[in-house]
């Protein structure tokens, strides 16, 4: 069997089983778009974060029915507790010899063209080497993922204002969600990206080192955006698209909150504090 021209990585803890079924095929359709070229071997690494290891089993035979068909290639990796987003991700980027390494949330929903598009594009701009994808909404609409650098009343606002106050504040969060660029049209030079899907060239996260240890979860994206932008073109590709089932830390709980607001701090401090 050929390398792994494309290697993919799912981080989980306590997963939605249908809703990881559902990206699961998703990600298997896109792949047999790929076809049977070498841009077709694609190898999918399921890192269960449950402290318990208990959902290995139930990985495992969810990705032998609804991804191991014609050869496809999967790894899970279990057993080592909850080491959070990004540390889960460099685990299995860890075993990555592809050309191209896919960073992608178990409630993602790639389209069927999503991978074509992605590594076609790549193959064009060997320039860029950070991918962000668009992302569709249910009902057809696209939805700003990329970001410009946030101060903290921008943080604020997005996360735990009420809608009253977002509509006072639309200017700014335009600004910051980067709503005046076109979202039909590439975008090179792109601040930062959604971890929901980042698309890579392998050789610029070995140089970066994957995810820092830093950030248990939020912010860890945000960080890797921007230490790749130092040594490559990140890119926003519209034709590139994806659903995102996810939900938001302001609706997850005060635990939620204490971790954003610690990777938060954690963020500003590295990169520099903008506060208004």
């Amino acid at each position: 069997m050929c390398p792994a021209a494309l290697s993919v990585s799912l981080v989980t803890f306590r997963p939605d089983f249908e809703l990881l079924t559902l990206a699961v095929e998703h990600l298997r359709a896109a792949v047999v778009l790929l076809g049977a070229s070498d841009a077709g071997v694609v190898r999918l690494v399921a890192v269960d974060n449950d402290p318990g290891g208990g959902r290995g089993d139930c990985l495992q035979a969810l990705l032998r029915e609804h991804w191991q068909a014609e050869g496809r290639e999967f790894a899970i990796l279990t057993g080592h507790g909850n080491v959070g987003y990004g540390q889960g991700h460099n685990m299995a980027i860890a075993q990555s010899s592809a050309d191209y390494h896919l960073i992608l949330n178990p409630d993602v929903l790639v389209a069927e063209d999503a991978l074509r598009n992605a590594l076609e594009f790549m193959a064009n701009n060997p320039d860029v080497g950070l991918l962000a994808p668009a992302f569709v909404d249910e009902d057809g609409s696209l939805r700003h993922l990329c970001k410009a650098y946030p101060t903290v009343i921008d943080l604020a606002l997005r996360g735990f204002a009420p809608d009253a106050v977002k509509r006072i504040a639309h200017r700014r969060l335009t600004r910051y969600e980067m709503k005046t660029i076109d979202p039909h049209a590439v975008r090179r030079g792109v601040p930062l990206i959604s971890g929901s899907f980042m698309l890579f060239r392998r050789r610029v996260l070995a140089r970066i080192g994957g995810f820092s240890k830093d950030y248990f979860l939020y912010f860890e994206d945000f960080d890797l955006s921007l230490r790749a932008a130092k040594f490559t073109t990140v890119a926003y590709v519209p034709s590139v698209r994806i659903v995102h089932k996810g939900g938001y830390a302001s609706r997850k709980g005060i635990r939620h909150w204490w971790m954003f607001g610690r990777s938060a701090y954690t963020f500003f401090s590295r990169h520099g504090w903008k506060w208004i």
